[in-house]
């Protein structure tokens, strides 16, 4: 091998994960979707709402990052092998290496593209599942207006930070949760509440209030 087929051999193992880690699908962050506030729906409940419904989100996309980012590397693997093939069988040894470098090269551009594409469609999937969600909470989805208002528990009346943080501190008591109390129901509490709920034989919805912050309080 000589030592250009060397250099450049090792530029396109230099460029190979670069561009793949380029196109890698991930998880979205959030929605792309704009969600306005159920009629006469307090912040703190709106709130509520959108951790809730990125949970669902989250929920309805997971996995499928990673197994676009493993077609895109498949891809990207079986291109390099054609390229390194048909390069032996035209340059022998030498051939087998351009035939590989560049094999790699278009494997790589085809796999981020793979990866890119499959980042629009699990956005698109996390955005519908959100405004399904949010929707179904009372809350104006574009397009679609306002929900139905969800009809209350007697378990689920409204709160404030005050008793979103009294809560916490007994689900952080009780071994539910190991965070400080910061009075914000997000998805971790809301998960720990459900929890709490499900194993107490209580209505199961996730949400604080002044009956559930009596009944863990009466939990030793």
């Amino acid at each position: 091998m000589t030592a250009q087929s060397i250099r450049r051999n090792g530029m396109t193992a230099l460029l190979l994960p670069a561009l793949l880690l380029a196109g890698c699908a991930q998880t979205p962050m959030g929605p792309t979707v704009q969600v306005m506030p159920g009629n006469g729906k307090s912040l703190d409940a709106f709130a509520y709402d959108q951790a809730t419904c990125k949970q669902f989100a989250q929920n309805a996309v997971a996995g499928q990052a990673e197994n676009a980012n493993v077609r895109g590397v498949g891809e990207a693997a079986i291109t390099t092998a054609l390229g390194a093939g048909l390069g032996a069988a035209i340059g022998g040894g030498r051939g087998a290496g351009i035939g590989a470098a560049s094999g790699a090269l278009g494997g790589a551009g085809i796999g981020a593209m793979t990866s890119s594409n499959a980042q629009l469609t699990i956005q698109q999937q996390y955005d519908n599942a959100y405004a399904q969600c949010m929707y179904t909470r009372g809350n104006a989805v574009p397009g679609y207006g306002y929900g139905a208002p969800l009809v209350q528990s007697p378990y689920a009346p409204s709160y404030g930070p005050g008793l979103v943080r009294s809560v916490q501190m007994e689900l952080n008591r009780l071994g539910y949760t190991r965070s400080a109390p910061d009075g914000v129901v997000g998805p971790q509490t809301a998960t720990a509440i459900s929890q709490y709920q499900r194993a107490s034989g209580m209505p199961v919805d996730g949400m604080p209030s002044q009956a559930l912050l009596e009944r863990l309080q009466a939990t030793p």
